[in-house]
């Protein structure tokens, strides 16, 4: 049992890491493609940036999480 919660303690570990620079590097991405665009949305288009800012932060989670599930498979495919 010992051996099998280590495993699982280092696979969250990992996929905590991959998650983190993914998130980060998607933050950037959005700030460098769309910040002027969504800035300006935001100042003259109040309610469609609300529902354009939901979703990218529903596209950002679907997104990452299907990424970060796949390079964990590809991770775990390999080590096992």
């Amino acid at each position: 049992m010992k051996k099998e919660a280590i495993k699982t303690v280092q696979a969250f570990a990992i996929e905590l890491v991959i998650y983190a620079l993914l998130v980060i590097a998607y933050f950037f991405l959005v700030l460098h493609l769309l910040g002027q665009w969504l800035y300006q949305i935001e100042v003259h288009h109040r309610y469609l940036y609300a529902g354009l800012a939901i979703l990218l932060i529903v596209g950002q989670a679907v997104l990452l999480e299907s990424l970060t599930t796949f390079l964990i498979r590809l991770i775990r495919g390999r080590s096992e």
